[in-house]
């Protein structure tokens, strides 16, 4: 619409820069989000919602990293991966193993993977450091709940979210129905990151990027803030990292193993669900053993 309108200021070369770095990462990373989000309407609508509690050991603490591992069975973005851990929960999943699966289902699942080594030709070191960060992040928090979790810390979950097939209603109006919500929910959120990534490539003075970059600690600090505050969908986030040329690999590893666990509207989402006192404590947390394990992994294979 600003360009039939025949503004000026959208001529300028900044402007144009903007332009082509926001359309440049939408278009790559929207066929990844339409099939990660036609994926996950698939299993809502026809995988039985008891299946994990079938499949997981009966001991919490072995649990846990089975229910990371079986994240990459969920090839959604993490906005859906909130409703899914808070129906585990209410199946008689340990909240340790749901919320383990919770962190590592939008990061390790094949979708992710894929879209990370489009985005990274030539570095499966990248795919591989991902994979292992994340799992390892998931597999720590879901022992750290375990070990130091409260129940009064999570809220009543009086809502009750159904993520299986529901007997009366057609599979095929809850893929549609799933899929529609699901693709423009992180649609939306996909193009507010890209644009958000776009405006900090071009407006941001190379001074401070020198200033950060130039540090390998606050390098990792910035990325790892920077994927909170863009809150872009995991399926789209490798794209954004791999245009953030100017930081190391290592630096890179943090915003993705970050981004898909701990995001602004992953903090809502948690809120809304699990509780405001869950939501802050666990996101701190998960930030803090995230970049530890992207530090230790990215600098042993990156």
């Amino acid at each position: 619409m600003l360009l039939l309108a025949g503004t000026r200021w959208l001529n300028e070369p900044a402007v144009q820069a903007w332009r082509t770095v926001s359309l440049a990462i939408t278009v790559q990373a929207l066929p990844f989000l339409l099939l990660g989000t036609a994926l996950s309407g698939a299993i809502n609508a026809f995988v039985p919602a008891d299946l994990f509690t079938r499949v997981l050991p009966k001991r919490p603490a072995l649990a846990v990293p089975v229910a990371g591992v079986a994240g990459a069975v969920l090839p959604g973005c993490e906005c859906a991966s909130v409703p899914v851990a808070s129906s585990l929960i209410r199946r008689g999943v340990p909240p340790s193993a749901a919320f383990a699966f919770l962190l590592s289902a939008p990061a390790i699942n094949p979708v992710v993977l894929t879209a990370t080594a489009v985005a990274f030709p030539g570095s499966p070191a990248m795919v591989a450091a991902r994979l292992l960060a994340s799992l390892a992040t998931a597999a720590v928090m879901g022992w750290l709940w375990l070990w130091l979790g409260k129940d009064k810390w999570l809220r009543p979950l009086l809502r009750h979210r159904h993520t299986g097939h529901r007997h009366g209603h057609s599979r095929r109006t809850e893929f549609r129905l799933g899929f529609q919500h699901d693709f423009l929910h992180a649609g939306g959120f996909l193009v507010l990151g890209a644009m958000a990534a776009a405006t900090f490539n071009v407006t941001m003075p190379r001074s401070v990027l020198d200033t950060f970059s130039g540090s390998p600690w606050l390098s990792v600090l910035f990325l790892a803030g920077l994927a909170v505050l863009l809150a872009v969908c995991s399926e789209a986030d490798a794209f954004v990292a791999a245009s953030l040329t100017g930081f190391s690999p290592t630096a890179r590893l943090a915003f993705l193993v970050v981004g898909p666990m701990v995001d602004l509207k992953l903090i809502a989402l948690q809120a809304g669900t699990f509780g405001r006192a869950f939501a802050w404590r666990f996101s701190a947390a998960t930030t803090v053993v995230a970049v530890v394990a992207s530090v230790l992994i990215g600098g042993a294979l990156l």
